[in-house]
């Protein structure tokens, strides 16, 4: 007699044989998911801020290993790291003026890791770099993000320049992976490494 299957055992089976491009975008979904249920059941939200960029920090160990271990940066958009960069400078900016704290020290060490990536694909890995793929426009995403801080911004105590800062900080950070899948759209390739990245980007961002 057949033993039926497990619905998890089903599931898991159909997921392993989907293209890449779909499991990323089902990896994204899920997190995004669990983030949402976790707004819900965690009433301490400063623990979630520190979980996403722990993951966000994950994401870049995931993008040291690629650019260390396979010696290529294929698949991966050079703007999306600058936009990243950008935006953290930014949050540290407005963290040692305004509160100083964990997300000082972890914003710190994921704009080194940042910098770094963005190092290495400018210049020792530069014949491997997509910039032909790597074609969103960063200003699509900056100044839309500046225009938004001006006009919605945290009624704090804090001066009108730190404000507007933090606000565009945040809004920059929940569009910075935008050049990163359109890069991904454009080559019609998704690498596991990438889409780990995209993961846990997004898990930031949400």
């Amino acid at each position: 007699m057949r033993v039926p299957k497990r619905p998890m055992t089903m599931v898991a089976g159909w997921v392993r044989r989907q293209p890449p491009k779909v499991k990323a975008f089902l990896c994204v979904v899920a997190g995004m998911a669990a983030l949402v249920f976790l707004r819900f059941v965690v009433h301490d939200h400063d623990n979630l801020f520190v979980a996403a960029e722990a993951v966000h920090s994950i994401g870049i160990l995931v993008l040291i290993y690629k650019l260390t271990k396979e010696k290529t940066c294929a698949g991966l958009s050079l703007k999306s790291q600058e936009l990243t960069a950008l935006f953290l400078v930014v949050r540290l900016y407005c963290s040692f003026v305004m509160e100083y704290d964990i997300h000082t020290l972890l914003d710190s060490a994921t704009l080194l890791t940042t910098l770094w990536v963005i190092y290495m694909i400018r210049f020792k890995l530069k014949s491997s770099y997509m910039e032909d793929k790597d074609n969103f426009a960063m200003y699509f995403v900056a100044v839309p993000c500046v225009v938004l801080a001006l006009a919605v911004h945290p009624s704090t105590s804090h001066n009108i320049v730190n404000r507007i800062s933090w606000a565009f900080c945040v809004y920059l950070e929940a569009v910075s992976v935008l050049p990163q899948l359109r890069l991904m759209q454009n080559t019609k390739i998704v690498e596991p490494f990438t889409a780990h990245y995209v993961f846990a980007l997004e898990s930031l961002g949400s």
